[in-house]
């Protein structure tokens, strides 16, 4: 497939995304917590398909760059009712396809796997931590204006160690290496998204995930 064909591909599968999302909300009266998550992970789970089909990493940042912008409008405008908060403070589904440019620009030449699994932990562990947390919660902490439970933070952990675990395990990395690599990252994310008010987790802990990069490149190589 050419780059242009996994362009076109990229945005048939997130609005396509976005379509099924929006159609559960309508059809099964779904609240939006949870067709966000499932639109979320959807996306987030692309870095797959981005790592497939393209071979050119200016390319493969087209689709994130666009969705910025629309997922901007989206959040002034409620374009997609099935991704959008009421907290309007709370600018994630911007950050998020920001990050998704910023980790592609840094190790889609450098080390593919490891574009994937820096996603995996945004993608998985923050998804359900914020679930779990909001459902089973039941002993809180706040940390620079983020309130967060013990229940979510652990579950953000296990999540993410198992994600990017599999991921890196996927893409060749020995089962030592990945687990070691994976526990590094998931601690980083864990302590992130921890810290993380207004959203801003969807930054910091693909930002946890690419400091990290420094600690765990060697076992990858």
């Amino acid at each position: 497939m050419s780059n242009w064909g996994a362009v076109l591909l990229s945005f048939i599968y997130v609005f396509a995304v976005l379509g099924i999302a929006e159609g559960l909300r309508r059809a099964f009266r779904l609240p939006v917590a949870f067709t966000r998550k499932v639109v979320h992970i959807s996306v987030g789970m692309w870095a797959w398909g981005t790592a497939a089909l393209f071979t050119n990493k200016w390319f493969a940042i087209i689709p994130p760059a666009a969705f910025i912008v629309l997922n901007y409008i989206s959040y002034r405008r409620n374009l997609f009712t099935a991704m959008e908060s009421a907290d309007k403070s709370n600018l994630g589904t911007v950050y998020f396809p920001l990050a998704f440019l910023a980790i592609i620009l840094l190790f889609f030449d450098v080390n593919k796997g490891f574009m994937v699994a820096a996603l995996m932990p945004m993608t998985w562990g923050d998804a359900f931590a914020a679930t779990i947390g909001r459902r089973y919660g039941r002993r809180h902490y706040i940390i620079f204006g983020a309130r967060r439970s013990i229940e979510g933070s652990i579950t953000m952990l296990l999540c993410s160690l198992i994600s990017v675990f599999a991921t890196l395990f996927a893409f060749g990395a020995s089962p030592d290496a990945a687990f070691s690599a994976s526990l590094i990252l998931a601690l980083l994310a864990t302590l992130a998204e921890a810290i993380s008010p207004f959203g801003l987790d969807n930054l910091l802990v693909p930002a946890s995930s690419a400091l990290g990069y420094a600690v765990v490149s060697g076992w990858l190589a």
